[in-house]
């Protein structure tokens, strides 16, 4: 009897932790003085369990104080020191993170997460987690520079294109553009924003540029020099339209064996072009309908051919029809001719 109460026991708390959602929020997290912060709440939705209501709660002081709400009704936020600055993820099933933005140091502290699920047997299960956000001055990192929708650094001239500078750290981040001079000069300043825009970029711009970007916190950082190199797109166009010119060099003298339709001559080095043209030849249909009207007289000659010879077999049997009534005493021997010759008598 006390081993099946142990094993009932036993079934009872496995299905208590591993039969319903379990939350998964980090210890602690850290987020950039006045940057945003994503603090993660996740879970992984189990068959029969619905989500009927999130909490985020902070702690001040003794208790902690709900800061939003999420229900059948929809999303309130409950304190109006985080309005417009405080999200919460629907999107996802199971990711209730919740979104800072703007953080203040006095942003410092434990915050919440509370989930309440209906079960299948139609009683609630409640589960929370809790973590310390911690609100830190950050100083800028080196600055990256990159193109404008993904481009390289050599665009033709003409384009509409920008350099960005981006840097991380807490905001707000200043940055200054410089591009460098020849002969060890000092660099020149171009810019005073994160992004440099060529609207459009001429020859001229081509060159080596780089930015910096200064913080609240800590000193300036460089990003790296990059060159960047701006076409000249009619110097392309003339050298495409020069292209097929470079072809036309005299010819060595040949001798080949053309069509009819296409034959050339080679004179003085150079191919010269004859009454069908240079590099053309007869259109096919041409050469469709002179074959056809060749089959026409052809045929037309073997039908009149065929008509005349007719004709004279007929006179011929005719004739021998005449000379047949006129002997009468002969007759049979004259239709074994008629016959023989080919022809068709009609005496009886």
């Amino acid at each position: 009897m006390g081993i099946l109460l142990g094993l009932l026991v036993l079934g009872h708390l496995t299905v208590d932790t591993y039969g319903r959602p379990i939350l998964e929020v980090p210890e602690n997290i850290t987020g950039p003085w006045k940057g945003d912060v994503t603090i993660p709440c996740t879970y992984g939705p189990l068959q029969g369990y619905t989500q009927v209501l999130v909490k985020w709660l902070v702690h001040r002081g003794s208790y902690p104080v709900t800061i939003f709400l999420r229900d059948s009704s929809g999303d309130h936020i409950q304190q109006a020191k985080y309005q417009g600055r405080l999200h919460v993820s629907h999107k996802v099933p199971g990711d209730v993170s919740l979104q800072l933005s703007t953080l203040e140091m006095d942003d410092r502290s434990h915050y919440t997460c509370e989930v309440t699920w209906q079960t299948p047997d139609g009683n609630q299960v409640v589960r929370d987690k809790i973590t310390e956000l911690r609100v830190q001055k950050l100083s800028v990192s080196k600055p990256t520079v990159t193109t404008g929708s993904g481009y390289g650094f050599t665009v033709p001239q003409g384009m509409r294109i920008s350099l960005q500078c981006q840097a991380l750290g807490s905001p707000p981040i200043s940055y200054i553009w410089y591009k460098e001079q020849t002969n060890n000069q000092e660099p020149i300043k171009v810019g005073n924003l994160s992004t440099l825009l060529f609207k459009p970029a001429l020859v001229a711009d081509s060159g080596s540029y780089f930015c910096t970007a200064k913080g609240k916190v800590g000193s300036e950082q460089h990003s790296d020099v990059v060159k960047f190199v701006v076409k000249d797109s009619s110097k392309l166009l003339k050298t495409n339209t020069e292209a097929p010119t470079t072809m036309r060099y005299p010819l060595k003298a040949t001798s080949t064996v053309k069509q009819p339709w296409d034959w050339t001559t080679d004179m003085d080095g150079y191919l010269r072009e004859t009454r069908a043209g240079p590099g053309k030849s007869m259109p096919i249909f041409a050469i469709v309908l002179i074959i056809s009207l060749c089959c026409m007289v052809v045929f037309t000659m073997a039908y009149i051919m065929l008509c005349r010879k007719t004709s004279q077999q007929e006179h011929v049997c005719e004739a021998a029809r005449v000379h047949a009534r006129e002997a009468d005493d002969s007759g049979e021997t004259m239709r074994v001719a008629i016959f023989a010759s080919g022809c068709s008598s009609d005496e009886p």
